[in-house]
C-alpha cells in the first residue's frame, strides 16, 4: 500500500492528537475545543490563513502551494462533532465527558485532515490553493449549510470540494464510492392526533386517539411496499409513540414520530405526499383531528460524476485498483455534506474502519490504523488535482 512516507513518519502523532479530540468530545455547535485544537495546530504548521467561526465554530485552513498559478481552489472537509452516547470502550482516552462520545469516528476524521494540512503546508508540492474544512454539526445540526450560508464557497474562492467517512466493516487500505446519490435525504414526520378522553372502562364516551394512531402506523407501512416503484430506495419508519400515562384512562392525545429517507425528489414527494393522505384520510373516518408536521432534513448526498472518477483514481493510486470499489451501493443515513455538493461539485467517498462495531455505538472506536490511509488520500487530492508541473 504505498502510503505517503513523510505521514507514514507522523502516524503517531496523528494519532496523539486523534485521541486528545477523543477525550473530549462536543455535540453540534459546542465544539469549541476541537476548534481550538484544530486552529492551534494549523498555526503551528504555518499554513497561509486560519479562519475561525465560520458556521459558528468551524475552522477554515488556506494552504497556497508553490505556485498558484493554475488558480485552482480545492476544499477538503472534516466534521468534527461527536453524539449523545454513553462510551463503553475502557481505552486510556476514553472520553472525559459523561453522556458524550466519538461514536461515529469524527475525531478521526479531523485528525487525518489534520496530517494532511501538516504535511501539505510542510511540502506545498501543487498549484494552486487547498482549503481545509473543519465543519461542527454534523450529527443532526446542519453545520455543512451553517458554514455555507457563512459563505464560504465565494469567500475562499472554492472551486470543487471532497468529503470523506469511514466504513466499519469495509478492511483498513479499501475504499468505496459512487456516481450519483451515495446518501439518503433525511426527513422527519411528527404526527399528533386528538380524539376524546374518557375512562377506560366506558370506551364509547371518547374517541380513543391510540387506536387511530395505530391504524395510522400500520396503513404507512403500505406506502413502500405498495406506492414506491420495488427498482428505486424508500424507508419511512415509526421510531415512537406517546399517549396517556394511566391504566384506567383514555388520553386525549396520541403521538408518533419517525423518519422518511429517500434517495431521488420524486419518491420523496410521493412518500410525503402518500403520508398527508392516508394520515388524514383515517383521521377523517374516526372523527379525530390530526396535525402533520414534516420537517425537511439533510439533502441527498449526491457525488458529481468526474469528481467521482477522480477521487476513485486517486484512492486507487494509495490502495490498488482491487480494493477501491466504484459502484458502492448507496447508504440510507443521511449527511449533511450534501449541502456542500449543492454548491459546488465534489465527491463524497467511504474508507476502510476494518472490523470494528458500527457507527453511532457505545462500543466504536475509530481505528488508529487507518490514519496514514486516510491522511495520504487527502494529501494526493491536493496534488493530484493541482498537479505543480
Amino acid at each position: 500500500m504505498p502510503i505517503n512516507n513523510r505521514i507514514a513518519d507522523f502516524h503517531d502523532e496523528i494519532t496523539e492528537w486523534r485521541r486528545t479530540i477523543h477525550q473530549h468530545p462536543g455535540l453540534l455547535y459546542d465544539v469549541e475545543e476541537t476548534s481550538a485544537l484544530v486552529s492551534e495546530k494549523l498555526r503551528e504548521f504555518g499554513v497561509d490563513e486560519v479562519v475561525e467561526g465560520i458556521g459558528r465554530t468551524g475552522v477554515v485552513a488556506v494552504i497556497k502551494g508553490r505556485k498558484t498559478e493554475s488558480g485552482r481552489v480545492i476544499g477538503m472537509r472534516a466534521d468534527m462533532d461527536a453524539l449523545p452516547i454513553v462510551e463503553k470502550n475502557d481505552s486510556p482516552y476514553k472520553s472525559k465527558y459523561e453522556g458524550k462520545m466519538h461514536a461515529c469516528g469524527h475525531d478521526g476524521h479531523t485528525a487525518m485532515l489534520l496530517g494532511a494540512a501538516k504535511y501539505l503546508a510542510e511540502t506545498r508540492n501543487f498549484d494552486g490553493t487547498a482549503i481545509m474544512i473543519f465543519q461542527p454539526a454534523e450529527e443532526g445540526g446542519a453545520g455543512g449549510l451553517a458554514m455555507c450560508e457563512d459563505d464560504m464557497m465565494a469567500r475562499f474562492g472554492i472551486q470543487e470540494v471532497y468529503g470523506l467517512h469511514n466504513a466499519p466493516g469495509l478492511p483498513v487500505g479499501e475504499f468505496a464510492i459512487r456516481p450519483g446519490p451515495i446518501m439518503a435525504g433525511t426527513d422527519e414526520f411528527t404526527i399528533t392526533i386528538t380524539g376524546l378522553g374518557a375512562h377506560a372502562a366506558m370506551p364509547h364516551g371518547g374517541n380513543d386517539p391510540i387506536i387511530i394512531a395505530t391504524q395510522m402506523v400500520q396503513a404507512l407501512q403500505s406506502i413502500v411496499s405498495r406506492n414506491i416503484d420495488p427498482l428505486k430506495s424508500a424507508v419511512l419508519t415509526v421510531t415512537a409513540i406517546h399517549a396517556g400515562k394511566a391504566y384506567n384512562v383514555i388520553a386525549q392525545e396520541a403521538q408518533f414520530y419517525g423518519t422518511i429517507r429517500t434517495l431521488e425528489q420524486e419518491v420523496r414527494d410521493t412518500v410525503i405526499a402518500r403520508l398527508k393522505t392516508i394520515v388524514e384520510g383515517i383521521a377523517q373516518a374516526y372523527g379525530a383531528k390530526v396535525d402533520i408536521d414534516i420537517k425537511e432534513g439533510y439533502p441527498v448526498t449526491a457525488n458529481h460524476a468526474e469528481q467521482t472518477n477522480f477521487a476513485a483514481g486517486v484512492a486507487k493510486e494509495i490502495s490498488g485498483d482491487s480494493k477501491v470499489n466504484v459502484d458502492r451501493a448507496p447508504v440510507m443515513g443521511g449527511e449533511d455534506f450534501s449541502y456542500m455538493l449543492l454548491e459546488r461539485p465534489g465527491a463524497f467517498i467511504f474508507m476502510g474502519n476494518g472490523d470494528s462495531a458500527g457507527l453511532h455505538h457505545e462500543e466504536y472506536d475509530f481505528n488508529d490504523e487507518a490514519i496514514p490511509v486516510g491522511s495520504s488520500y487527502w494529501a494526493k487530492i491536493a496534488e493530484r488535482s493541482m498537479p505543480a508541473g
